[in-house]
């Protein structure tokens, strides 16, 4: 399973602005929904668009592979890194 680093890069963006960065901002400079970011934020393999991607990548200044992970699933189920 592929799974998002966003809040990862979220509190690392965060930490180098020393300014609290929500999600409602991620959305206002990105162009993405609320809900997108949001699934994006907080559902282990959510699907979304390579143009999404592209957008959070440019907006963290990141490549895909900063922002995706490969996980493996476990035969129970559970994944791990």
């Amino acid at each position: 399973m592929i799974r998002f680093l966003f809040n990862q890069l979220l509190d690392e963006k965060s930490f180098h602005e020393r300014r609290r960065i929500t999600i409602s901002d991620v959305c206002a400079e990105t162009g993405l929904s609320r809900p997108t970011v949001s699934r994006i934020a907080n559902v282990p393999g959510y699907v979304t668009s390579t143009d999404t991607i592209e957008r959070l990548c440019r907006y963290f200044r990141c490549t895909p592979g900063a922002l995706l992970v490969l996980v493996d699933e476990e035969p129970d189920g559970q994944t791990s890194k």
